[in-house]
């Protein structure tokens, strides 16, 4: 018989409780700016790297335009960024950032970084956590689908 994992032994809720933390605090970090957490990581990757495919966008947030769609009609309506198709391929969607958005960059970062402060960890721990969800997130994305059905068809 398998011995049963205990709840505060598994690193899945672990990093459960730790997510619902993340997004209690990015709520109340970017109330003053009326952002949600997915539109600050959209506006993030257009200051890291200007006009992007709306395609590029969701690849690089790894969201699907059922979600980047709705995310970015709300940012265009909120004067954050826009939507324009592109000269040199009508096809696609290109987003930039607005003024408004280009403005407001230090003040977010500025707000955003002094919250995170509060998490009070130096920067060596904060690296060596971030790389060690990475590589879980890694691991877990490398799990094929059928070794999975393959576990619940033996249980």
């Amino acid at each position: 018989m398998v011995k049963p994992i205990r709840l505060d032994e598994q690193l899945c809720f672990s990093i459960y409780k730790a997510q619902k933390q993340f997004n209690h605090f990015y709520t109340k970090a970017l109330a003053p700016y009326q952002l949600t957490y997915p539109q600050y990581i959209t506006l993030l990757a257009l200051y890291e790297h200007g006009t992007m495919s709306v395609k590029e966008v969701g690849r690089s947030l790894d969201l699907d335009s059922g979600t980047l769609t709705p995310l970015m009609k709300r940012l265009e309506k909120d004067d954050w960024i826009v939507r324009a198709r592109s000269k040199e391929d009508e096809r696609r969607v290109d987003v930039s950032l607005t003024q408004k958005a280009l403005s407001m960059r230090d003040e977010i970062f500025a707000h955003v970084g002094s919250c995170m402060e509060l998490l009070d960890l130096d920067p060596m721990t904060y690296s060596m956590i971030k790389d060690q969800v990475t590589t879980v997130d890694e691991h877990l994305e490398n799990i094929p689908d059928q070794a999975l059905v393959e576990m619940s068809a033996e249980a």
